[in-house]
């Protein structure tokens, strides 16, 4: 048996004997467990999941042990990955830390912010929120005016974000801020982090179509940062910016592949809810083919996606591919979405348990909840614009 062999058999018992048959369920988003000061759990046996999973130091196991993480190899986490997801085992936690400021960290942060913040995030103690987005600045983020005045060893920021995700339960944000208004827009912003208590910070939750409010509206005035907490160079953050955007792309593409397997295919809903003929076959040849197409697409994308880590295991990963991935996997996620509930007719607008099942809730639920995720991370438009310049080297018009 070879070592990776022999970690895969270890791996699985591990899982097996560790995670509690709840946690091996399909689950709604407001069960996902994000950690922090204010960490809220759907029942025990989600605390005692999180706890054994930081314990064995899974929670973040490609992460160097330093910083809190298992210090597994790629080949190492993606057996982990792919062993979870055949029990059906939830994540223990998470959230902006892991997809997005953790990456970020590793390649831009000092030694100290590393060892400050890394472990926290990995041990499910800190809960992160991002501040990119303005009124005015979301597809042209660079044109973001919220204002950070030098005042020797710290600065002041003033302005507002806009579409905070769960900005009134984080415990500290990751903020591009305009440090200099000279020049080029882009070389004047700065990344920074601060806690959100600090004296200043005011947060405003925005109603939702579903009736929740993930996002806010974040104001800063006169909020005090010392020049310790900048992420990467003064003036030079949206490079930090853009490479922590290609992980939140990268996730987004990979956003099914973050939840528990549903309890039900697609093509399950297309027998459990259309008519067919004798033989089996979807009646409604339109339906047909669109569930068909489906289908290809979504196995296209897998293998796509597989390619692209096979890549980067031999070095040759493009970082590029991740907004392709971002652009196709929301896009097809939302399609799919729509399909489902066209399968579902009027079921598919289930809005209470009483007269719906909590799977007929759950799936109107996610066809509300899903539009956002062709917006999140940068719109499909902003994706289509950057593959036509980056990725083939179109002119701009």
């Amino acid at each position: 048996m070879s070592t990776l062999d022999q970690f895969r058999k270890e791996t699985h018992d591990w899982l097996v004997a560790n995670c509690p048959a709840s946690m091996r369920t399909p689950q709604k988003r407001s069960e996902g467990v994000y950690g922090g000061r204010r960490a809220s759990f759907p029942n025990d046996d989600a605390k005692l999941w999180m706890d054994r999973m930081v314990e064995k130091r899974w929670t973040a196991p490609d992460w160097a042990s330093e910083y809190g993480g298992g210090g597994l190899s790629a080949e190492e986490t993606k057996i982990l990955a792919q062993e979870m997801e055949a029990l059906g085992c939830r994540k223990p936690i998470v959230g902006h830390g892991f997809w997005m400021l953790g990456p970020a960290l590793l390649e831009y942060g000092t030694e100290e912010q590393k060892l400050e913040h890394l472990p926290k995030i990995a041990r499910g103690e800190i809960r992160w929120c991002q501040g990119y987005s303005e009124p005015g600045a979301g597809s042209d983020l660079a044109s973001l005016r919220c204002k950070a005045e030098d005042k020797g060893d710290h600065f002041v920021l003033n302005g507002q974000k806009s579409w905070t995700s769960d900005g009134d339960k984080a415990d500290w944000i990751f903020c591009l801020v305009r440090t200099n208004d000279e020049g080029k827009k882009q070389e004047g912003i700065s990344f920074v982090l601060f806690d959100m208590e600090t004296p200043g910070v005011s947060v405003r939750p925005v109603p939702l179509i579903t009736g929740e409010s993930h996002f806010c509206d974040t104001f800063l005035d006169n909020v005090v940062v010392p020049k310790s907490q900048v992420v990467g160079e003064i003036n030079k953050g949206w490079s930090v910016a853009k490479a922590l955007l290609v992980h939140e792309r990268t996730m987004m593409s990979q956003i099914e592949r973050n939840m528990p397997k549903p309890k039900f295919s697609t093509i399950d809903y297309a027998k459990n809810y259309l008519p067919l003929n004798d033989d089996g076959t979807i009646k409604d040849a339109l339906m047909r083919n669109r569930l068909a197409n489906h289908l290809m697409r979504d196995q296209s994308i897998k293998l796509s996606q597989q390619r692209a880590f096979e890549e980067g295991m031999a070095g040759t990963f493009d970082m590029r591919v991740s907004t392709i991935f971002k652009y196709i996997s929301t896009e097809e996620k939302t399609a799919k979405d729509s399909m489902v509930a066209d399968m579902m007719g009027m079921t598919g607008a289930g809005w209470d348990t009483d007269r719906f099942t909590f799977d007929e809730y759950t799936k109107t639920y996610e066809w509300m909840s899903n539009k956002a995720l062709t917006i999140a991370g940068g719109s499909s438009e902003v994706q289509l614009n950057l593959v036509s310049k980056r990725g083939l080297g179109l002119p701009e018009k």
